[in-house]
């Protein structure tokens, strides 16, 4: 668990030097982007996951903190003080004292305190593991939409070139009398349909490079690249059954690692909060000093302005208005509380993996359809055009199958980015997409 939290919190650094003005800079890359550069610039820039670095190095900087009281206490004063009597200030009384005080002994209370720290930074680790995995996934999601928009695009501008081929063959076909002018009729309409979809998938475009700039932390009206990188996700996890990826997700989830530390919190500070009502023992020291003259013209020597004390003091909380006993009943609860609460991440963590596992699953098997729908598809629409050449189709028939064709490639693109989709997301529930993506 430690080196995931090592792992986590120094993910974050090695991505700001990797791209040391990425933060800063105002515009996007002029080149075209893969996946993983993508990736880093985005960790580079996006505020949410630096924000959940912060805090977790804020929870470590308490922990350190925690070790404070295991070391003796040494504290310096200096007063001056001056008696009003009888209508007149006597002389000044000024002195310097160094005090030094050191625990020893406190049936463990410091070291609950230290556990509750110490549990408290790694469940802020894992917190932070768990922005960044899921902020990379929604990275992952944009890109590919993007790249399915970009593909949707390419499609649309196709079928407009090809609506206008067969309103050319159709006029063609009408002018020689082959043809019946309603075929020419159809072809114009069909070419009207074909340009509304380009608009339209030019602008779902749009908004998927909005929505992948968004997360970027760049402006929208900026035009990004990025190139086509069918990633691969690995394809250990596909051969496991559910109950392997459950135990893989016990061990690797950063949310569900978060709630167990958080419990250790809550036992930690539960055992605190019992022991406070326990004596405790504490070594003490004092050296002081006078500077006044308040009591000459008594002769004084050279060590009479000197002093110290030496001690050891023993506190034990006798009655506080009940409020130790209801404060050890109450963290006993919040202890109880995020007992109860790490369960039910278990829960969820094996509802998210048998969800995540069927999605990819079910993603797989529609791609294989739809790349048999686009083979046939194809053909079909190849053999109907030829047909519709030589008078044995009608122009009714070819837009059929026209339609068909677009239709099944946009099944096939939509289908064919869905499933890095949906095998990120299994990586995701897994608690594993980082390293999947290669990016740790």
């Amino acid at each position: 668990m430690r080196k995931i939290v090592a792992a986590a919190l120094l993910l974050l650094p090695s991505a700001l030097f990797a791209a040391a003005d990425c933060a800063a800079r105002r515009t996007v890359p002029d080149t075209p982007q893969t996946l993983q550069q993508v990736i880093e610039l985005g960790l580079c820039r996006n505020p949410n996951t630096s924000a959940a670095f912060l805090a977790a190095q804020a929870a470590r900087l308490n922990k350190n903190a925690g070790y404070a009281p295991y070391l003796p206490r040494v504290d310096a004063a200096a007063n001056i003080t001056s008696q009003y009597r009888r209508g007149d200030w006597s002389e000044p009384f000024k002195g310097a004292s160094i005090s030094a005080s050191w625990l020893i002994f406190d049936f463990g209370k410091r070291y609950a305190d230290l556990g509750n720290l110490a549990a408290t930074w790694r469940a802020a680790g894992l917190d932070y593991s768990n922005s960044v995995q899921n902020y990379v996934y929604e990275i992952v999601a944009a890109y590919y939409g993007m790249l399915t928009a970009d593909a949707e695009v390419r499609v649309a501008t196709d079928l407009v070139a090809v609506a206008r081929s067969a309103k050319d063959i159709a006029q063609r076909r009408f002018s020689a009398g082959a043809a019946a002018r309603a075929d020419v009729l159809r072809a114009d309409t069909t070419l009207a349909m074909r340009e509304l979809e380009l608009q339209r998938a030019t602008g779902n475009r749009q908004i998927a490079k909005g929505r992948l700039l968004f997360l970027l932390s760049f402006s929208q009206e900026q035009e990004l690249q990025i190139t086509d990188m069918p990633a691969s996700f690995g394809s250990k996890a596909e051969a496991e059954a559910i109950s392997e990826l459950i135990e893989t997700a016990k061990r690797r989830r950063p949310d569900l690692l978060s709630a167990e530390e958080q419990a250790n919190a809550a036992w930690h500070r539960r055992n605190a909060a019992f022991l406070r009502n326990l004596p405790s023992i504490s070594a003490t020291g004092q050296l002081t000093y006078d500077f006044s003259d308040v009591f000459e013209p008594i002769p004084t020597g050279p060590n009479d302005k000197w002093g110290a004390t030496i001690g050891l003091r023993a506190s034990m909380p006798i009655f506080a208005g009940f409020a130790n006993s209801y404060g050890v009943r109450a963290s006993q609860a919040a202890y109880e509380r995020a007992r109860e609460q790490h369960r039910a991440r278990q829960d969820l963590v094996a509802m998210d993996i048998w969800t995540a596992y069927q999605n990819y699953q079910t993603a797989q098997k529609v791609l294989e359809q739809t790349i048999v729908l686009l083979r046939s598809a194809t053909e079909s629409e190849r053999v109907t055009a030829g047909m519709y050449n030589v008078g044995r189709a009608t122009m009714l028939d070819w837009q059929t199958q026209q339609a068909d064709l677009a239709s099944a490639q946009r099944q096939n693109i939509s289908a064919r980015y869905d499933l890095y989709v949906k095998r990120a997301a299994l990586a995701l529930a897994m608690g594993e997409l980082q390293e999947r993506l290669g990016t740790e």
